[in-house]
């Protein structure tokens, strides 16, 4: 697979796609991913970790924030309990696969002068119900949102400069704060970078996205063998539909970008095994019921016990 395609693949929007080709011709382009330190590591932040993967191979020196004052104005926990995550994600990510890049602390840069002229400068810039609308799919309680959630777009777009960024990466929930970015980031002087934006993977109910505050949501990176069957066998997965289907969406998503085949194994009576060397090719089998939901989560469970069980081995 190429630059190009590596780049890519997986994505649900990528924005100022037209000047990726001029980043391939730098040395080494940088990519930034941001991460509010709360709770457990899961399928849904392996999807970017993924993502970030990808991106190394394709050549960009890869950034990971691991946004303390974020975390603390979204109202996600005491500095305490933050400190104490950080150390935590630092350990979990890299046993995930993200070894050789760069881990920085929001508020190892964000207490600098220099940043906090830029908040303010976007900040007399923007109204208040701007702010707010483009926090709707990150906010804490948003019905009740405090101004600390007001403030928080502001840095985070002010994170892109100050990080030097070329090319930034998240879940589809960033874009409305990131096309704020792009109206406002020239104000502060910096070019609006390319965005990439992946999807995201629905709770294992079927309703809503994967989140760590519900346990029956997620599946860990430290999760057991025993606990990842059970939670697959119990998960959303209608027969023929693509829609809201975690089981689908976790197959694409972090299974086929490390496997280079998915076998589906099947008793002869029932037509013997399934074989598939890409993901749009079992969603058309599924889509035409030639796949049996319960088949598909044996299968995926398989694959994800032996995608996870070397993570689960570092991250103690």
């Amino acid at each position: 697979m190429d630059r190009l395609e590596l780049i890519k693949r997986n994505n649900a929007e990528i924005i100022n796609e037209e000047e990726i080709p001029k980043l391939l011709e730098k040395k080494k382009p940088i990519v930034y991913c941001g991460y509010e330190t709360s709770g457990e590591i899961h399928l849904g932040h392996l999807v970017t970790i993924t993502k970030l993967i990808d991106l190394a191979k394709a050549g960009f020196h890869v950034k990971v924030l691991f946004a303390d004052w974020h975390t603390f104005l979204n109202q996600k926990g005491d500095w305490d309990f933050i400190e104490k995550q950080v150390k935590n994600w630092t350990a979990g990510f890299k046993a995930a696969g993200l070894e050789d890049v760069e881990f920085v602390l929001g508020s190892s840069f964000q207490r600098k002068i220099e940043y906090i002229d830029d908040v303010f400068t976007i900040a007399t810039r923007t109204t208040i119900n701007r702010s707010l609308r483009s926090m709707q799919q990150v906010a804490r309680d948003i019905e009740h949102a405090k101004v600390s959630q007001v403030i928080y777009p502001f840095m985070q777009i002010v994170d892109i400069k100050h990080l030097d960024v070329d090319l930034v990466q998240s879940g589809i929930e960033q874009r409305k704060i990131h096309m704020l970015g792009t109206e406002t980031l020239g104000d502060i002087d910096f070019k609006s970078p390319v965005f990439i934006h992946t999807p995201l993977i629905s709770s294992l109910g079927g309703a809503g996205k994967m989140s760590s505050s519900d346990e029956g949501s997620f599946i860990s990176i430290r999760d057991s063998d025993e606990s990842i069957t059970k939670k697959i066998k119990k998960a959303h997965c209608v027969a023929g539909e693509v829609k809201d289907n975690p089981i689908l969406q976790i197959t694409q998503l972090i299974v086929f970008p490390r496997v280079e085949k998915f076998v589906i194994d099947r008793p002869e009576k029932f037509g013997g095994n399934l074989e598939f060397g890409n993901y749009e090719q079992l969603e058309k089998a599924f889509v035409g019921n030639d796949v049996h939901p319960l088949d598909l989560k044996n299968a995926l469970s398989k694959y994800l016990i032996e995608i996870i069980t070397p993570i689960r081995a570092k991250f103690k």
